[in-house]
């Protein structure tokens, strides 16, 4: 005779299930902490038994961050399609953030980093890492995203291997002023962009400046002179995770930077303005001890962390802006 499971007993499992998925996907949902950049490149370089070159702790650092985003808890979330990860959205919007920066470095290094001038032959590495970060990041099969991330970190740890080899000059990592300029220019466009999605999560209205400063500007369609801006409600704890992500491994990038540009930024006197950057991001990775992300409204009686993280890529941002300015000086 075949054995008939009880009602009872069945929902006891699912109840159980539910509870596990649910500790699975709290555990899964803590962020991944910061690391170390020097102290890693040190280590790379130690089992490599190679020098640390100009260009061996930004690319090290850019690996790093880039493997973290693979191998952290649950690993690569933002494609998955099963539970618990396909409930959860702030550590997928958390990978969203990170890899754009990601991003934007690999793109920098294969233009500018890696290339002596314009008319200088890009680097063969780097012309496959730069591309495989763009694919789609919820892409799960044919190809998936971590299959292409992990072709594009492969192709990091070669051109990381000729940068430190003394007897290939084909590979080269150019530490000069206007190379760090560049990238530079992107990372304030992309943090401008996230202070103001996080400010609009009170909701506001700002006079349209897209032309301003030019008075025979124009643009494709015609736009109202007053803007509202709001985020929306359900879109809030998404932009703050995407906003973390983004910051933590700018980050890891700047104290790189630090590292690899060293002579740039103390003959421009600049160090530590950087550093002072680097201390506004590290305060945008403080710990949050609420169990969800507030809105209130900017003087009320709730706190609004949108705002918080706001105010604190803002202040990084200026500072960057700042330190761009300095660059360009003689």
């Amino acid at each position: 005779m075949t054995a008939k499971l009880s009602p009872k007993f069945i929902l006891s499992l699912l109840a159980i299930l539910i509870i596990i998925l649910y500790f699975i996907g709290v555990y899964w949902s803590f962020e991944p902490e910061p690391f170390d950049v020097k102290a890693k490149a040190a280590a790379d370089a130690q089992d490599n038994n190679v020098t640390l070159v100009v260009g061996y702790t930004t690319t090290s650092t850019l690996i790093h961050v880039s493997e973290t985003l693979l191998n952290k808890p649950g690993g690569y979330l933002s494609n998955d399609a099963l539970p618990p990860s396909f409930f959860l959205d702030n550590i997928p919007a958390w990978e969203f953030g990170a890899l754009e920066m990601v991003r934007d470095l690999a793109l920098i290094m294969r233009q500018e980093f890696s290339r002596s001038q314009s008319q200088s032959m890009e680097n063969k590495h780097l012309q496959i890492a730069q591309p495989q970060f763009n694919i789609d990041s919820k892409s799960w099969a044919m190809p998936s995203a971590e299959g292409e991330y992990q072709k594009a970190i492969n192709a990091l740890y070669k051109f990381r291997t000729e940068v430190a080899d003394p007897n290939n000059q084909s590979a080269q990592f150019y530490a000069r002023a206007d190379n760090l300029r560049d990238w530079l220019h992107e990372v304030t466009k992309r943090l401008g962009s996230y202070s103001q999605r996080l400010s609009a999560s009170v909701g506001r209205e700002q006079l349209n400046v897209d032309l301003a400063g030019d008075n025979v500007a124009t643009q494709s369609t015609y736009t109202q002179s007053n803007v509202a801006l709001k985020t929306s409600w359900w879109k809030i704890d998404d932009v703050f995770y995407e906003s973390r992500g983004a910051t933590w491994a700018l980050l890891h990038f700047l104290k790189a930077v630090e590292v690899d540009f060293r002579e740039v930024l103390e003959k421009k006197n600049a160090r530590v303005s950087l550093q002072q950057i680097i201390r506004e991001l590290e305060a945008s990775q403080e710990s949050i001890w609420s169990p969800m992300i507030l809105n209130g409204s900017g003087f009320g009686m709730l706190a609004n962390h949108s705002l918080v993280m706001a105010n604190y890529i803002s202040r990084a941002n200026a500072g960057l802006i700042d330190l761009n300015d300095l660059l360009s000086q003689g």
